[in-house]
């Protein structure tokens, strides 16, 4: 599907999507979590549809009022012996050892670029936690059947902390059960090590997640080693076992928003948490490091078009804001320079191949030295035909950099934008800028 954006000007104010990182992790605490949850302000992208699907065929029921999800639960009760994460790459890595809490046999699939990511993890990690495990070559689909034993490991977290997500949820919830029994040689403690973490802020966002869900938080030692202790008098659950979530505004589609209103707006943009751990947060920085126009308030924050410069910014624990700080060095005078090119590899699509391409139709060069990017931006941005490479991000970075082409921005595979963030054309639109979307109702 094609959308077609024209050079706009853009006023208003704006409130940010649901975080699908915030949505996904609490449906996974709610199926883990034994009794009733609500969930405010839950999300519905393509992930989070997905991951609802999940959870519900592993035994949750879930009830929609309103602007709430209700989910109860008696833990991992598979219902089918088959599921399908769609094309969630945190879906898939968090849900797989949750799934494996069980001692059915389930096999686990994927959709598009999700069949292409590398998922040696579980191959190397489940047989040391009792699970048997049957991989397409490290890929997707894979077969499972536990029932997963917390104990004492090591992993890498140097491609994704996705990964220990599920395993810090499940560790979570089985110590909580198994508090008391003996776990190892002290009978008080059982822990994961972990080489080279990568995304720290996304861990801290499962952190949280956790204990507002009422699941054993561990000790963290500096991200090296997460520690459950099943002594109850250290590190203890919390929470009534009736928790009330509620699911944290997008910093990751809220950091297209910001760069759009510093491309062309004035325009504000609220429901973004200033506290919040989620690492794409760190969008406010590079703002600031442009020079851009940016204040905030307790409305929200508000951007308008000012002269900026070329910046420094380092995105390793953070790889999402690439494409939105490509869009935003594109009109900065000079060089931008961003660092963690190596993060950008294994995402919806090659990131840094894919947004050197399709800003060079825009006349943007684009340089890849290693693990930099190096963004040469001030000049004319031309529009284009550009392609999505079925990437959401592509797709909203594409749109952006549109707002003030020189003529108009056709985005191919537009519909990419269901996956993270389905309203976001339409809430440019809301914003006065010029979208042409096909007649057809567009969240398909």
């Amino acid at each position: 599907m094609k959308v077609t954006i024209q050079p706009s000007q853009l006023k208003g104010s704006i409130q940010t999507p649901a975080s699908k990182s915030s949505m996904q992790r609490a449906l996974a605490a709610g199926l883990l979590t034994k009794g009733k949850c609500i969930i405010n302000n839950p999300g519905h992208s393509n992930d989070d549809k997905a991951a609802l699907k999940v959870i519900k065929a592993m035994g949750a029921a879930i009830d929609s009022t309103g602007d709430q999800l209700i989910i109860e639960s008696n833990g991992v009760n598979p219902l089918t012996n088959e599921v399908n994460c769609g094309e969630s790459g945190l879906g898939i890595r968090m849900f797989a050892p949750i799934i494996a809490v069980s001692e059915k046999e389930i096999t686990i699939h994927g959709e598009g670029s999700l069949l292409d990511r590398p998922m040696d993890f579980f191959d190397e990690i489940f047989p040391q936690l009792g699970v048997k495990i049957k991989s397409n070559h490290g890929k997707l689909p894979i077969v499972i059947k536990g029932p997963l034993q917390p104990a004492n490991i090591e992993v890498d977290g140097s491609l994704s902390s996705q990964f220990l997500t599920g395993l810090l949820m499940v560790y979570g919830a089985s110590t909580n059960s198994l508090a008391g029994e003996a776990l190892d040689s002290d009978n008080s403690i059982v822990s994961i090590k972990v080489r080279d973490l990568k995304s720290k802020p996304y861990i801290d966002l499962t952190l949280d997640v956790m204990k507002q869900f009422g699941l054993r938080v561990p000790e963290n030692k500096n991200y090296e080693e997460f520690i459950f202790h099943t002594d109850s008098s250290l590190f203890p659950p919390v929470g009534s076992g009736r928790a009330v979530y509620t699911v944290e505004g997008d910093w990751s589609g809220g950091a297209f928003l910001l760069v759009a209103g510093a491309i062309a707006g004035p325009i504000t943009v609220r429901g973004l948490d200033l506290t919040s751990t989620q690492a794409d947060r760190a969008i406010v920085g590079a703002l600031m490091a442009a020079n851009a126009g940016i204040a905030m308030d307790a409305k929200g924050i508000q951007l308008h078009p000012t002269p900026m410069d070329g910046f420094y910014f380092d995105a390793t624990d953070c790889p999402d804001l690439f494409p939105p700080l490509v869009a935003l060095a594109a009109y900065c005078k000079g060089k931008t320079t961003i660092k963690g090119v190596s993060r950008l590899l294994h995402k919806e699509s090659n990131r840094a191949l894919t947004l050197q391409d399709e800003f060079d139709k825009m006349g943007v060069t684009i340089e890849l030295n290693g693990d930099l990017m190096v963004i040469h931006g001030g000049g004319v941005v031309k529009g284009a035909d550009v392609h999505s490479h079925h990437d959401h991000r592509i797709a909203m970075a594409c749109a952006v950099a549109g707002l003030k082409s020189d003529s108009e921005m056709v985005i191919e595979d537009a519909q990419a934008v269901n996956k993270s963030y389905p309203d976001f054309y339409n809430d440019l639109k809301s914003l006065g800028a010029s979208v042409s979307l096909p007649h057809q109702h567009f969240n398909l």
